[in-house]
């Protein structure tokens, strides 16, 4: 098994570089590949940012790239939700900080569309300080 970074991904997912698209489409094709929560979440990061791809675009190409047979995501259930809630308006960074912090007292932030989210999407007690 093998990890990626997040440029392996992006080459996979945005066929922007047809050289680089050909060797990460290689290694998918040949290894099995194990992707790191901090990569996903960069890769969120790039994908929207950078790239200027919908909430619905990247999660519908995450799905696609989790769902292959040969990937091994570092937490599935986490990122699962992470998807889910991000589908139901939450910020994905926000989402994913939330599931991680499931078993806590309560997560505190200053971010008040997140404390919103958070108290209509989850159960997680989420405050300002």
């Amino acid at each position: 098994m093998i990890s990626v970074d997040t440029n392996i991904i992006l080459r996979l997912l945005t066929k922007d570089d047809q050289p680089q698209y050909k060797k990460a489409f290689s290694l998918f094709k040949r290894e099995n590949i194990y992707i790191p929560t901090t990569v996903v979440m960069e890769t969120e990061w790039v994908l929207r940012y950078a790239y200027h791809l919908t909430s619905s675009n990247i999660i519908s190409a995450f799905r696609s790239l989790f769902g292959l047979p040969n990937v091994e995501l570092e937490e599935p259930v986490e990122m699962a939700q992470a998807l889910e809630w991000n589908e139901q308006g939450m910020d994905f960074a926000d989402a994913l900080h939330l599931t991680k912090s499931k078993g806590t007292n309560r997560f505190i932030t200053f971010n008040k569309k997140l404390i919103s989210n958070a108290k209509k999407l989850t159960d997680i007690p989420t405050d300002k300080p």
